[in-house]
């Protein structure tokens, strides 16, 4: 071919995409060698092969690739495919070639210079094992395989990964015992393997760590102790222990300690609970300077609550519930001006509670119930303003309940039951609380009708007749029939001002009554029933002067049947339930009553018995039912509180232009509604069914509080049928419902993940783009890597510092929406993501 040879070796310094182009390259080789086309066609072709084949083995890489994968990492990651199972197909971009491989084709491979420093595969239901050619990967920086159905054991061979900061395996199904030989991963920063089915004991080599701030080990069957060379590393910030069958004691030493002396631990969360952990409390928690969470909780504790713990001025989570620790409250708790919650419950203390308490401005919960304290109860908790929850149930303490806990204006559980205490419970707390918070104190009076308290008894002084008489030894005697003539008289005077008192009372009731219904129909007010309807019941009362009968639950306050009948009334809203009114009453509060369907709801013996169920349950991102009245022709009222805020479907699309609602704010919402239906799944056993955004009320906090819930028990099969269609129409219920038409756990955590989307994005539901549902939508926008076009435009303006929270729920809230059942999470496992997203979200929430 005279001086216009092409060599190999020419060929391979081409750019890639013009030796991946055939045409590109025959083109090119017959241009130089002035060749027919014919003939060239032969002999280019054939060089043009000899030309790839060499260049991979010349270089040692793959040419299928813009940015090439050395051969090493190429033959590791096809292993690793091999060994997992793709139930989706997501795997499909692993080609046999290698094509693409660290140029962006291959799904969750990042490299840099040809080498894989990231693998990232969360949320993909892959099952199978992680193959040990993964410890080839020396490159390795992060491995995210989290949210899947993956087996098996934790490879052993990650320990020979020099590189790895990041190892992130939670919610899976993974089995044996964590590998001693991940502590030879020197940078490693962040462990997360909770959550899986691991045994054995937490390996010593962890401690070999010199930068890491994350321990994860919570949610499996680990045993044995905790190495206390874990504990007194310098750098860890997070411990979570919590949920596994760990014994010992505490270890004694911690970051600052030891041979770290100097340096000062950095841990600020510290769970170690639901574990068999024994021993007493280490004096040396109370250097832990900046750690704001602690729970011990559900342990074997014992001895008593060190004193220096006061020392902890940034201390907010206080949990030791559930052991078996005695001695006093220390007195100087006081100094913990941090403080949002302090639970004590279950446990053996003694003495008083000590009256310095209301020095913790900030404290939220107070929770002392089930211990054997004594005294009375200090007046100055009273003073705690921000106070939300008090239990002191199941004590030894007497005395009466200071009348300070009246003014708590944001107390909204209250438990003194069980006690010893004696005198009137205050007039206030008695309209806010069921009467269940205070029985068990047999000298308590005044909260439920049957132990009204005594009148004090008037002093019976002689009249000066009397004293006349006496004197002057007056023996003269009325006669009998004297006697009862005056008996009559007096009895016939009674009798009559009884009845005028009477008939005063009822002119005047049923004058206001018209009045009130005459000002209703001028303002064209909705009005709740027809004429003849009414009432309220827990505890039952009359219907009024239409029948019925009311009966009511704890609450803020207390109204007879009159009182809701003769209300003001706008109508909110109407549903397949029935119809919402927000009811003003004489006295102005207001109360939410929804109307339900007389066609549509059970018989009333059914309904009473599912509606004082429903009446039990207390949670605070729960709607409390607070009374139902039946009324005389059919009707059924129910009443609940009234959420200034309204929905959350109108706060979130209904605002104008300059209300801006931020990130902290919508994740609070999540977090919120996430815990309610944790409570209705997992210790009421209530599927909602019908969770919505409009079914979502806000308070004037904008704390979330989920409605609806459970009254599927109180319609007919065919009302809660047409109910889940509704829904389905809006866009929350997932594909599998419209054919099992049975809501379930799984179909609940797919209507949460769309309410997630809708906080992100929104957009609501039941608008589409482009022809898809909201969840459908945002899958296609992340699919084609335009994920920052998914978040509402309100987000993105602080997403320098949210990105990764923003991507972290985006994941979360795409794990709900699985099409498949089987593939999502459940709440457990929701509420787990959320702690690795915003912690301190959560934990407030936990402790609320």
């Amino acid at each position: 071919m005279g001086n216009n040879n092409l060599h190999v070796k020419d060929f391979c310094t081409y750019p890639f995409h013009i030796l991946v182009s055939c045409s590109n390259i025959f083109t090119q080789c017959c241009n130089i060698a002035e060749s027919r086309r014919k003939k060239c066609s032969f002999l280019y072709f054939a060089l043009f092969l000899q030309v790839l084949v060499s260049c991979t083995f010349v270089t040692g890489h793959n040419l299928f690739d813009g940015v090439t994968v050395t051969k090493s990492d190429y033959h590791a990651l096809r292993a690793l495919k091999h060994e997992l199972i793709d139930f989706k197909g997501v795997l499909r971009s692993w080609n046999e070639s290698g094509f693409g491989a660290c140029s962006g084709s291959w799904v969750g491979i990042k490299c840099v210079n040809g080498n894989v420093i990231a693998i990232q595969l969360p949320f993909k239901g892959l099952g199978g094992k992680i193959s040990e050619k993964i410890g080839q990967l020396q490159s390795l920086r992060k491995i995210s395989l989290h949210d899947n159905l993956l087996t098996g054991p934790i490879p052993y061979s990650l320990g020979f990964l020099p590189n790895l900061r990041g190892l992130y395996l939670f919610n899976n199904k993974l089995s044996g015992s964590i590998p001693p030989s991940i502590g030879n991963c020197l940078m490693l920063q962040s462990l997360d393997v909770s959550n899986n089915l691991l045994i054995g004991k937490i390996p010593h080599s962890l401690s070999n760590f010199t930068r890491i701030y994350r321990i994860n080990l919570s949610f499996n069957s680990l045993s044995g102790s905790i190495p206390s060379s874990i504990t007194m590393s310098p750098s860890l910030t997070i411990l979570a222990l919590q949920y596994n069958n760990l014994s010992g004691s505490i270890p004694s030493y911690w970051g600052g300690m030891g041979k770290n002396k100097g340096f000062g631990s950095k841990l600020q969360v510290l769970t170690l609970d639901h574990n068999l952990i024994s021993g007493t409390i280490p004096v040396s928690i109370s250097k832990l300077s900046l750690v704001e969470n602690i729970s011990l909780s559900h342990n074997k504790i014992v001895g008593s609550i060190p004193s220096e713990l006061h020392a902890l001025s940034r201390l907010r989570f206080l949990d030791l519930s559930n052991n078996d620790i005695n001695g006093s409250i220390p007195k100087t708790f006081s100094n913990l001006a941090s403080l949002v919650s302090l639970n004590l419950e279950g446990n053996k203390l003694e003495n008083h509670i000590p009256d310095s308490l209301n020095r913790l401005h900030n404290l939220s919960v107070l929770n002392l119930k089930n211990n054997k304290l004594d005294g009375k109860i200090p007046s100055t908790i009273g003073n705690i303003k921000g106070i939300t929850k008090i239990d002191l149930s199941k004590n030894k303490l007497f005395g009466e309940i200071p009348h300070s806990f009246a003014k708590l204006a944001k107390l909204s559980f209250f438990n003194v039951s069980y006690n010893n205490l004696s005198g009137p419970v205050p007039y206030v707390l008695t309209k806010r609380f069921h009467s269940s918070s205070f029985t068990g104190n047999l000298k308590l009076c005044g909260f439920i009708a049957s132990k009204p308290c005594p009148s004090p008894s008037p002093q019976i002084l002689p009249s000066p007749t009397q004293n006349r008489s006496s004197k002057q030894h007056h023996h003269h005697k009325l006669s009998t029939k004297s006697i009862l003539l005056i008996a009559a008289g007096i009895i016939i005077i009674i009798l009559l001002v009884t009845c005028c008192l009477l008939l005063c009372c009822l002119v005047k009731k049923r004058g206001d009554s018209k009045g009130n219904n005459g000002k209703a129909k001028a303002a064209a007010s909705a009005t709740i029933i027809e004429k003849g309807g009414g009432g309220v019941g827990g505890i039952e009362s009359s219907g009024g002067e239409a029948g019925g009968k009311l009966v009511h639950f704890d609450g803020p306050f207390v109204f007879t049947a009159d009182d809701l009948l003769c209300a003001t009334a706008e109508i909110m809203g109407k549903s397949p339930y029935g119809t919402a009114y927000k009811a003003t009453l004489e006295d102005g509060n207001q109360v939410v009553v929804k109307r339900l369907r007389e066609k549509s709801t059970k018989g009333q013996k059914e309904f009473e018995t599912e509606a004082a169920s429903l009446g039990k349950i207390r949670h605070q991102n729960l709607l409390a039912l607070r009374a139902y009245y039946l009324g005389p022709k059919g009707e059924k009222l129910l009443v609940f509180d009234y959420m200034t805020k309204g929905s959350l479907a109108s706060f979130l699309h209904a605002r104008g232009p300059e209300t801006v609602i931020e990130w902290p704010t919508r994740m609070n919402i999540a977090i919120g509604i996430t815990h309610g239906l944790y409570h209705l799944h997992k210790e009421e056993n209530i599927v909602h069914g019908n969770l919505t955004s409009s079914n979502i009320l806000l308070d004037e906090q904008t704390n979330p509080h989920i409605t609806d819930f459970g009254l599927s028990r109180l319609m007919t099969t065919s009302a809660s049928t047409n109910i889940i269609a509704t829904a389905g129409n809006l866009g929350y219920n997932p594909p599998e419902l419209s054919k099992t038409k049975k809501p379930n756990q799984k179909s609940d955590v797919y209507s949460l993940g769309v309410i997630i989307l809708e906080l992100l994005t929104g957009k609501p539901p039941g608008e589409t783009s482009n022809g898809m549902e909201l969840p459908q939508w945002v899958a296609s926008i992340v699919k084609e890597e335009w994920t920052n076009e998914v978040f509402d435009l309100e987000l993105m303006r602080d997403a320098t510092t949210i990105t990764d929270e923003l991507l972290n729920t985006l994941k979360l809230a795409l794990h709900c929406v699985d099409p498949s059942p089987s593939a999502r999470p459940d709440i457990q496992q929701v509420l787990h993501q959320l702690n690795q997203i915003k912690p301190q979200l959560l934990a407030a929430h936990d402790d609320e």
